[in-house]
């Protein structure tokens, strides 16, 4: 992990940026506000930001600004010696994901740190749930599309229940029983068939890849091939 400190007082930067060394961060130190967007362009590709929120030449805010202009998602942590809500409001605001408020310790800035790239992984890990490829398609089920050689066509939502449920069990069969009760809520006659209705909508949607197919497995349910 590799993070870009950005705090005027020399000794609880020196002292932040050791104490982060030493716990598998690579830390740079910048000592104002304009060597932190320098060290922020030049060096790039930062896993997180702490910024302190008075310094000489850029403060805190407007150095978040201009990293924000440059990368949307980076995490922003303010340190000041200020407690007033309007300044915690606007470090929100400039796209700040945590404040704290000197004094502090190394242990609890640490802690949010931890905290933060807690939240990033699970979205991404969420995000990566929610993407499969199938053969020459990419299945995004949070969007509810579905792409082949740039054509993305647009499912409805339980074309997408269905595809995503098939495709968490690639491979393996799905109990009909099981599809109708997730999805449609029971296994009632008029639900099955609805469901079949569904699963010709999507194999039309894959029948440009022959490698994929929804097979009727007697008995048991479906299964998706790939």
């Amino acid at each position: 992990m590799k993070v870009l400190l950005t705090e005027d007082d020399p000794n609880l930067g020196m002292l932040l940026q050791e104490y982060l060394n030493a716990k598998g961060y690579e830390t740079d130190l910048a000592r104002n506000g304009e060597e932190g967007i320098k060290f922020f362009i030049e060096n790039g590709n930062y896993d997180m930001c702490i910024c302190d929120v008075m310094m000489p030449k850029k403060d805190g805010f407007s150095l978040a600004k201009e990293i924000r202009m440059k990368d949307k998602e980076v995490p922003i942590i303010f340190l000041t010696a200020k407690s007033m809500k309007e300044d915690t409001i606007q470090g929100f605001k400039v796209g700040a994901d945590d404040y704290i408020t000197k004094p502090f310790s190394m242990e609890e800035l640490l802690m949010r740190m931890k905290a933060i790239f807690r939240r990033m992984h699970k979205q991404e890990a969420e995000t990566q749930a929610n993407t499969f490829q199938l053969g020459g398609y990419t299945f995004d089920a949070q969007t509810n599309t579905l792409t082949h050689n740039g054509n993305q066509s647009k499912l409805t939502t339980k074309e997408s229940e269905l595809l995503k449920l098939l495709c968490q069990n690639k491979n393996q069969s799905v109990s009909r029983s099981f599809a109708l009760k997730l999805i449609w809520g029971d296994d009632s006659y008029f639900n099955a068939r609805s469901m079949d209705v569904y699963i010709t909508k999507l194999r039309k949607h894959l029948k440009d890849d022959t490698s994929i197919q929804i097979m009727n497995m007697h008995g048991e349910g479906f299964k998706l091939i790939v």
